[in-house]
């Protein structure tokens, strides 16, 4: 009778089970390896910071030293002194006398004295007589007709530019300008909120016409003059 093998008794069938309960096993390890820390012990002390002195003799303290003071300056031996006799002649020096001898006559006629001419301007406020606009010669109120005729020359000379006029800019230009001592007008400044309404305003400005200077105390002067003109949409 042939006799047969256990089934239970063949190694071969658990080798697998084998392999891979050592491969397990050995990773494990090699993990636990690798991740293995080891800390320092800082439970040691020191003892040579910690080392007892035995010194026990005291240090005397030392008081510093204050220096010496300094010597006394040296007296001053003055130089030998000259005696001189007062039976010694001495020259005196003479200063002549530049003074003008009172009964001297002085002549006058080489002395020009020149006129202090004054060039401030005065304002039209306050000028004594103010410039004469054309057409106000025979105002008995100059200052008032001057006004008059100035609103008259801008409402006449006006002309709202027309790129403001579609974008509905709208102000008020202060416009300052001088009367000239020849009646001319001159130095035109201008402020405003748009630079093409200030450039407008000193053009109704410049064609203002020549006028009859201003005079303080008989002598034509500068007039300064300012006056706002106004931009305003209908």
């Amino acid at each position: 009778m042939e006799q047969k093998k256990n089934p239970k008794a063949d190694l071969n069938r658990s080798s697998g089970l084998f392999f891979i309960t050592g491969l397990v096993l050995v990773m494990a390890l090699a993990y636990v390896a690798l991740e293995w820390k080891t800390y320092e012990n800082k439970t040691e002390i020191d003892i040579a910071l910690n080392a007892q002195d035995d010194l026990t003799e005291e240090v005397p303290f030392i008081q510093p030293i204050a220096p010496p003071p300094p010597p006394p300056p040296a007296p001053i031996i003055p130089d030998e002194i000259e005696i001189i006799d007062d039976e010694d002649d001495i020259i005196e020096t003479l200063i002549d006398d530049t003074d003008t001898n009172i009964d001297e006559e002085v002549s006058y006629e080489d002395i020009v004295v020149e006129d202090i001419v004054e060039d401030v301007p005065v304002p039209f406020e306050v000028i004594e007589d103010v410039p004469v606009f054309p057409g106000c010669e025979d105002a008995a109120d100059k200052k008032s007709c001057f006004k008059a005729m100035m609103k008259k020359h801008i409402k006449k000379n006006f002309r709202y530019p027309e790129v403001e006029q579609e974008l509905g800019i709208q102000g008020r230009v202060s416009v300052l300008f001088v009367i000239q001592k020849d009646g001319s007008i001159g130095n035109i400044r201008m402020r405003g909120p748009n630079k093409n309404l200030e450039k407008e305003a000193g053009r109704i400005i410049k064609k203002l016409p020549r006028m009859t200077p201003g005079k303080q105390r008989g002598k034509e002067v500068k007039v300064p003059f300012s006056i706002p003109i106004t931009f305003k949409l209908q």
